[in-house]
C-alpha cells in the first residue's frame, strides 16, 4: 500500500496534558489509545481515583482518540507546531 503524495505527515507530540482533578479514572483514554501511550497511575488524584499517565509519548501519533473519548473533558495533546 503506497502513501499518498498528497498527505502530510502527522506532527509529533509535545505533550499529553492531563487535568488531575477532572479524571475520574474511568480508563476510556488507555483502552481506546491504539499506541499503548497510557497507563493507569499507580498514585491516586486528591478524589482518589488513578488517572493515566503517558508512558510512551514516542509512540503517540496525535490521533486525539484519548480526548474523543474521555467523558470529562480532561485530556488533551499538545502538537509541536
Amino acid at each position: 500500500m503506497e502513501k499518498e503524495e498528497n498527505q502530510e505527515p502527522r506532527e509529533r507530540v509535545k505533550t499529553i496534558h492531563i487535568d488531575q482533578k477532572l479524571c475520574k479514572g474511568c480508563e476510556l483514554c488507555i483502552h481506546f489509545c491504539p499506541h499503548n501511550v497510557l497507563e493507569k497511575s499507580k498514585k491516586p488524584n486528591e478524589q482518589g481515583y488513578y488517572p493515566p499517565t503517558p508512558v510512551n509519548i514516542k509512540n503517540c501519533k496525535a490521533c486525539k482518540f484519548c480526548e474523543l473519548y474521555c467523558p470529562e473533558m480532561a485530556i488533551f495533546v499538545e502538537e509541536e507546531s
